[in-house]
């Protein structure tokens, strides 16, 4: 099936240091895994370093190449720099930085403890704009081009209920990106980003919808190509705009969600079908209100 298959030649971004937080599992690891296959060395991060460890040496013994796992909390900018500082201790430099790190709670704002509504904000937020200053300072001062790829939301743009906290964090991620694609692209540094629609995975997937909700709200059924995307059509346009074949793309955004937002947007927005009573379990599911 061509949407499994890689779409860039081999050996597009052979020579290229990828850093990936949130690189361990899921949508980062997916991308990760195709940078691997088409040449890149990568730098994944996250808070758990046995994850990240599992998924380096899974990634080496199917790719090849080389996969260095460093645990970081995007939140604590010592934490971050020491991230940076390991990574290029090992490489020697890093040329891309893939923001992909984040987090969400579904829930009726109203329910959200203001500690709850503020991780989400640290995570996407302040996380992001911490690993994008130390790594643009570094660049900058080390007349070293680089590039951002930053992962966001079709809801930046539109805001939906039900996920605020992240609807806020992602629409500053957002412009943080088309600031700096003007700001710093004459030091050779290019910032773009990718809103991905619904792209299920496990681990996300099931904690954000979980037993018979994913069903009842099956996001399929909003998209109007009538299907939920594949992880390597994501990694296609990741690896494109972090190549240097999209050297003349700077500050863009490029949506990929088979139509869903175009026809409503707030991807969540359709969840104020869910009664009381079921938003009650989903947080009994967590063990903790948020």
């Amino acid at each position: 099936m061509i949407l499994a298959e890689g779409m860039l030649k081999a050996g597009s971004l052979t020579g290229k240091n990828i850093l990936i937080t949130g690189g361990g599992t899921g949508l980062g690891k997916s991308m990760g895994r195709y940078f691997l296959e088409l040449g890149a060395n990568l730098v994944i991060t996250s808070r758990k370093l046995d994850v990240l460890e599992q998924s380096a040496q899974e990634m080496m013994d199917e790719m090849g190449g080389q996969v260095l796992p460093l645990s970081c909390d995007v939140r604590s900018i010592e934490e971050v720099e020491r991230m940076w500082e390991d990574a290029k201790g090992r490489f020697g430099h890093i040329d891309v930085v893939l923001n992909n790190a984040a987090g969400n709670f579904i829930s009726p704002t109203e329910r959200l403890s203001t500690h709850a509504f503020n991780t989400i904000l640290d995570i996407v937020l302040k996380g992001t704009s911490q690993v994008t200053l130390t790594a643009g300072k570094d660049w900058i001062a080390q007349k070293q081009k680089g590039t951002f790829l930053n992962i966001v939301t079709t809801y930046a743009w539109t805001g939906s209920g039900y996920v605020v906290p992240s609807a806020a964090a992602k629409a500053g991620v957002l412009a943080m990106t088309r600031s700096l694609a003007v700001e710093w692209a004459k030091y050779g540094i290019r910032s773009n980003a990718i809103a991905p629609g619904p792209f299920p995975t496990d681990g996300a997937w099931s904690r954000l919808l979980p037993g018979d909700l994913v069903k009842k709200f099956d996001p399929a059924k909003k998209v109007p190509v009538g299907r939920v995307g594949e992880h390597q059509e994501l990694a296609n346009i990741a690896a494109y705009l972090v190549s240097d074949y999209s050297s003349f793309v700077n500050g863009e955004v490029i949506t990929i969600d088979g139509g869903e937002w175009l026809k409503g947007a707030g991807e969540f927005n359709n969840l104020d079908q869910v009664p009381q009573e079921m938003w009650d379990m989903l947080e009994a599911s967590r063990g903790k209100k948020v």
